[in-house]
């Protein structure tokens, strides 16, 4: 890590942007390094009406204390409810015992005379439960009715609150913590190209279909109108080797960004580029629920190592199985070749005063010679 602070320290300070004054204050994250988001949303007018309007995605993003709080909150009142309810009828037609009622008086309910049989009369029509001893009669029409009424709308209740407890286990949220990312982010030569690397793992044996790796570099920029960008947002794309579209992703992989006139990280040691953040982004397929997952993670410049590269994970047992050995996962070695920015930088005015044209970089020896600084 000496080694990235001693290339940049001519360019940047790593950990702190400098802001008005001279003041220094450190890098706020705007995705923290598991993908939880960082934004404070404020100020919205009628937001407890908007999140009321979809009740489904509220109560799927709700957390399970509070989940299970208003589960058991919903069915308690609805007893509660409905048992006062059942108290009226019994009050309206003279079933009570204050009543006192003739020996050949038929109630409403049978064995219903106080408000905390009603509520347990509610308590068993809802769950279904059934004792015995307590059941309606043809007496009262609207007792008939208040039971069909009690069952219709703790029916619906019950497959919303259940609907929403089977969509919040399956959701794939669970599943992306088993892909894991590498704790820093390295630059190095690979193939003669000066990359930005990350290493990416998926711990389970089931398959991720379709993986699609993309990076998005936030930083603050200036209009040419003199606007002020605070997270301006460039695209940072990632690759395997040949196998871009969709890398198999059966072992751990190391994808690659090149660092070239494209690429948004080519004036890194540049002073406008000393505040930023690179916001990394896995879309996959789980294979057994054919549900989206997404993961995600966010590097700092000083969690980006100039001259490091990852060390090989993967070997061969002696009973010829493929192993993946994750305690060297997040571990990093010197490479020989360092990639300077600064020199990177300055060969490219170089060229550019040469009049060379920018488009060829790819095919020219310049990237060979940017590997070798």
């Amino acid at each position: 890590h000496d080694l990235y602070l001693n290339i940049l320290s001519s360019t940047y300070s790593c950990k702190h942007t400098k802001i008005g004054g001279g003041s220094l204050r450190k890098r706020r994250r705007v995705l923290s390094k598991d993908g939880r988001s960082n934004v404070r949303i404020e100020h919205v007018s009628g937001r407890s009406a908007l999140y009321m309007r979809d009740l489904w995605t509220t109560f799927l993003d709700m957390q399970w204390r509070y989940k299970f709080f208003l589960f058991t909150a919903t069915f308690a009142g609805t007893w509660f409810v409905f048992g006062v309810l059942w108290y009226l009828v019994a009050l309206v037609h003279g079933d009570l015992l204050e009543f006192d009622p003739p020996s050949n008086h038929t109630p409403c309910v049978m064995q219903m005379q106080t408000l905390t049989g009603a509520f347990l009369f509610s308590l068993e029509s809802q769950t279904t439960i059934g004792y015995g001893f307590r059941c309606i009669t043809e007496e009262c029409p609207a007792a008939i009715i208040l039971l069909i009424v009690q069952l219709v709308i703790t029916m619906l209740m019950e497959i919303f609150i259940t609907g929403t407890f089977l969509a919040k286990v399956a959701r794939p949220k669970k599943r992306g913590e088993t892909v894991k990312f590498s704790q820093h982010a390295v630059v190095s030569a690979h193939e003669g190209r000066p990359c930005l690397m990350i290493r990416v793992a998926n711990m389970r044996k089931s398959l991720l279909i379709g993986c699609q790796v993309t990076g998005k570099l936030l930083q603050t920029s200036l209009t040419k109108e003199g606007e002020t960008v605070r997270l301006d947002q460039r695209n940072v794309p990632f690759q395997v080797d040949t196998s871009s579209d969709s890398p198999f992703l059966i072992l751990p992989l190391t994808f690659y960004h090149v660092i070239d006139d494209n690429s948004p990280l080519r004036a890194w040691a540049a002073k406008e580029l000393a505040d930023f953040e690179l916001l990394v982004i896995m879309s996959a397929t789980v294979e057994p629920t054919s549900a989206t997952c997404q993961v995600r993670t966010s590097y700092l410049p000083d969690e980006i190592l100039w001259g490091y590269e990852f060390p090989p994970v993967v070997s061969l047992s002696p009973s010829g199985k493929y192993v993946a050995d994750f305690a060297f996962f997040d571990k990093v070695a010197k490479t020989k070749t360092v990639t300077d920015p600064e020199k990177i930088r300055l060969e490219q005015s170089y060229r550019e005063q040469r009049g060379e044209d920018r488009g060829r970089v790819r095919d020219s020896p310049l990237s060979v010679r940017i590997s070798n600084v």
